[in-house]
């Protein structure tokens, strides 16, 4: 799948640059494991000595959390002791594994996350129920792994085949303080309520919702530390890494505790199948490798550390590790579900730990050594220039909006034909988010046709225009709970001119208007309309919605059954007018 997370049950698929035909899935990390499987069987088939590499990069455990019902019953009833607990709980096992260090401290729950104790009990079964779908899905997403493991095993290869598992951040806290039944909402600058998240309840997990967990869960998945997934605080980025190769490994079963980052696998790999990175290759001058092979630490425990420094940023917050002291600044005291906080980056605060002495980061120690403070921010500062980190961007929201504009500048009209124009990355599509803008089509109607003209989005939101029983509708889905709708009389034989029309009244919101042969036939205020993104992985199409369903009106792939030449778009950012009263359509 080509976006950052993607429908479990109904994914939006590649192979290689050609769409996959669209169908649903048992679930997708089991086809992917299954494509895995045949791929290791079939190339041990046909050249058995030629080494091979694999990235297996499954869906899990990014939201959408979707697992299978039999695995989520047999996790009911197992969280209900909440997250304050399962903290304690988890803690205690880590120690007793010897994967943290005996004298860790857990650190102090953000006073964002309320206690569990003091929750209504509604709300407990709900958030439990959270972490039961969260929970399925890490089961069952091993379970995939394992198959491909066991392929290995059978065509006699595991021993000597060097295997990573990782992660690629800390457990993510982008649910909000309520989590969320669409992840969308987020992405949107909004949160879920929880009458929303209760009416969702009892399929969660399933194919109609695309969930995420409440925050206070990965507060929980990442204990000892503390915050979530965007912070460069370890609860963010310091992930566990299970490294695997009997024929390579004298030691089994141990925990080596040298400081080593993402960028230290493939350094690894090249050593270890004894191959140096080249300086030029075919004659183009190939950029340095910057991480550092962990081999060293393989079979030596004691071995000092040979990384030396490594800088973190991300949406502008900031860390730097060097010789077991780390310094880290959280932007704006920014939590990942307030995507619309923005604030100079003068204002931040620095902390600074000994992390070689206090794992979890509980004390900080920023009043105590200024010293070695401003030493580590000025490191930061020399690996921020030559990385080119700087200049720091926060605005998350903006910057999901401004990939259209990159692509496409001042452009203001877009041509889209049939067939070919399907599976469009949504964008890559026309920039019709919050924008005055027109959607028009030539139509020649015998009688009888139906289907989407055109669609963009899915199931957690989009819009999409189509024929039903005789009428053009426009369909617009804000966030799979409200939608405004727009149709026609019923249209005659013969060339028919369709137009939908939006004018922007205000920041986020409008009017819509529907015209058959340039005659206006409907209209709707549509006065909530996305800000960034109506999905991450839904496509745009011009004859068919491929994907889930962008409207509850029809059943994808609804594709149209007339002939479709072309579907014009034309991008206006001049029609904003004083609103006017018009009957909204909730439903």
């Amino acid at each position: 799948f080509m976006a950052a997370d993607v429908h479990q049950f109904v994914p939006v698929m590649w192979n290689d640059h050609t769409p996959e035909p669209y169908r649903k899935s048992v679930h997708l990390d089991q086809d992917l494991a299954d494509r895995a499987i045949e791929w290791i069987t079939g190339h041990k088939s046909i050249k058995p000595d030629l080494p091979f590499m694999m990235l297996w990069a499954s869906g899990s455990m990014h939201s959408p959390h979707h697992a299978p019902d039999s695995h989520i019953d047999k996790y009911k009833g197992k969280f209900d002791m909440g997250w304050d607990k399962a903290r304690e709980q988890i803690l205690k096992r880590q120690k007793e594994l010897g994967v943290v260090p005996a004298n860790t401290r857990l650190t102090e729950r953000i006073p964002e996350i309320v206690a569990w104790d003091s929750l209504p009990e509604q709300e407990q079964r709900l958030y439990a129920r959270q972490m039961e779908v969260f929970a399925a899905q890490m089961e069952w997403v091993d379970l995939q792994i394992g198959r491909v493991v066991d392929a290995l095993e059978r065509i006699g290869e595991l021993d000597n085949t060097l295997i990573f598992v990782t992660a690629d951040n800390g457990a993510s806290g982008e649910g909000g303080l309520a989590g969320t039944f669409n992840e969308t909402y987020v992405l949107n600058g909004l949160q879920t309520s929880l009458e929303e998240n209760l009416q969702n309840l009892a399929e969660w997990g399933r194919e109609t919702t695309y969930p995420h967990y409440h925050a206070g869960w990965a507060m929980a998945g990442n204990t000892p530390f503390r915050y979530f997934k965007q912070s460069e605080h370890r609860g963010g980025q310091h992930d566990a890494l299970v490294v695997h190769w009997p024929n390579g490994i004298r030691s089994k079963g141990e925990v080596r505790n040298q400081y080593h980052h993402i960028a230290d696998i493939a350094p690894t790999i090249m050593e270890a199948a004894g191959i140096e990175v080249p300086e030029t290759y075919h004659g183009v001058e190939q950029q340095p490798m910057d991480g550092v092979s962990m081999m060293y630490s393989f079979d030596d425990a004691s071995a000092p550390n040979r990384k030396k420094r490594q800088y973190y940023e991300m949406f502008g917050n900031r860390a730097i590790w060097v010789d077991g002291w780390k310094a880290v600044s959280l932007h704006a005291k920014r939590m990942p579900w307030d995507v619309n906080v923005v604030l100079p980056f003068d204002q931040d605060e620095w902390e600074l730990y000994h992390v070689a002495e206090d794992f979890s980061e509980s004390t900080n120690l920023a009043k105590q050594h200024p010293d070695k403070l401003k030493e580590l921010t000025e490191i930061f500062d020399e690996e921020a220039w030559k990385y080119n980190v700087y200049p720091l961007y926060d605005d998350m929201i903006k910057r999901l909006g401004a990939q259209q504009d990159r692509l496409f500048g001042d452009q203001k009209e877009f041509v889209y034909y049939a067939p070919g124009a399907v599976r469009i990355a949504e964008k890559s599509s026309a920039p019709v988010k919050n924008r005055a803008h027109t959607i028009e089509t030539r139509l020649d109607l015998k009688g009888g046709e139906e289907g989407v003209i055109v669609a963009c989005g899915g199931m957690t939101g989009g819009y999409t225009m189509f024929v039903k029983d005789g009428r053009v509708y426009y369909d617009y889905n804000f966030l799979n709970g409200v939608y405004y709708t727009l149709k026609s009389p019923e249209l005659p034989r013969g060339q028919v001119d369709v137009k939908f029309n939006f004018i922007r009244t205000k920041p986020f919101g409008g009017i819509g208007e529907l015209y058959i042969d340039g005659n206006k036939v409907d209209e709707v205020e549509m006065p909530s309309m996305h800000i960034a993104t109506y999905s991450l992985a839904e496509t745009f199409d011009v004859g068919g919605d491929t994907g889930t369903q962008v409207s509850k009106m029809y059943a994808d792939p609804f594709v149209y059954t007339g002939k479709l030449d072309r579907v014009i778009f034309t991008i206006s950012d001049e029609n904003v007018v004083p609103p006017r009263k018009l009957p909204a359509v909730y439903h």
